[in-house]
């Protein structure tokens, strides 16, 4: 299986608006989601289903694709996007988000949607679960050519959680040198501040020392997203990370300044309206 042609990036930057566009719309929908974290991780999202991983949205469940773990659950209003805009379901399939029976819930829910590899919302336990997948695909494949790579997004905040250091130790261990684990570091989460509630310290450095490859980018510079998954599918030895330092709420000034309090609270109408006039259609 091939990754679908990867695409130029001033095309990706303005496809980026135009999902933050519908990422806004669906939540104002819903009226209620996690508008700052799903801004901050779109880029990520995006430019890893740009020619970075291996999938077919004809045939979501094809043994041999590439897999993508939101552990971050909350966040899936910005995978969503991404899935609608790549072909898994019809764009007007969004504004079901959060409905009784919709597909589309307030957390990723692999019985309902194709293409939703793990049911994430339990923050810490994703990165535990991609790991899990990352080995099976050693297994399908051999260890030197494992049959698939595993790309897990996990929150800063969600790092404080003690699931997520039995990774760190355990990836390079047991060899998952084809996962690779992206931080989304946008410096806040629901009770305040990261830095305020529980400092991570040297992140980069703690990873490097359990034995991970590890990069630190900007999480809005495709670029430097590209390169650095480039780095990460490379190395063959152990499991990578990369943190992407992100802002929470990315593209609207008002969420911009307000990082904590827009973390879980959905824009009303008029909100909406200034916010998309500040994303140019």
């Amino acid at each position: 299986m091939k990754s679908p042609d990867v695409i130029d990036k001033a095309s990706l930057e303005q496809t980026a608006v135009k999902l933050r566009r519908d990422i806004l719309t669906m939540l104002e929908k819903a009226g209620s989601g996690h508008p700052g974290g799903s801004l901050s991780a779109i880029d990520i999202i995006l430019t890893l289903y740009s020619g970075e991983m291996r999938y077919d949205p004809k045939e979501p469940r094809a043994e041999m694709r590439d897999r993508f773990v939101l552990s971050k659950g909350h966040g899936v209003p910005a995978l969503y996007a991404v899935m609608a805009d790549k072909g898994f379901f019809p764009r007007e399939d969004l504004l079901t988000l959060r409905e009784l029976g919709s597909k589309l819930q307030g957390h990723p829910a692999n019985a309902l949607l194709p293409g939703i590899e793990a049911s994430t919302g339990s923050l810490g336990q994703g990165l535990s679960v991609a790991q899990g997948i990352a080995l099976a695909a050693q297994l399908k494949g051999s260890k030197q050519d494992p049959a698939w790579r595993v790309y897990c997004l996990c929150g800063d905040g969600e790092v404080q959680e003690g699931q997520i250091w039995e990774v760190a130790l355990s990836a390079p261990h047991l060899g998952a040198h084809n996962l690779t684990a992206i931080i989304d570091s946008n410096k806040a989460q629901i009770d305040g501040l990261v830095e305020d509630v529980m400092p991570l310290g040297a992140l980069v450095e703690k990873f490097a020392q359990f034995g991970w490859h590890t990069q630190r980018i900007d999480g809005h510079d495709i670029d430097a997203i590209r390169q650095a998954l480039k780095a990460a599918r490379d190395e063959t030895t152990r499991p990578s990370v990369i943190v992407a330092d992100t802002i929470k709420g990315k593209g609207v000034s008002f969420m911009e300044s307000d990082i904590v309090g827009w973390h879980g609270k959905t824009p009303n109408r008029e909100e909406l309206e200034k916010a998309l006039q500040e994303l140019p259609s």
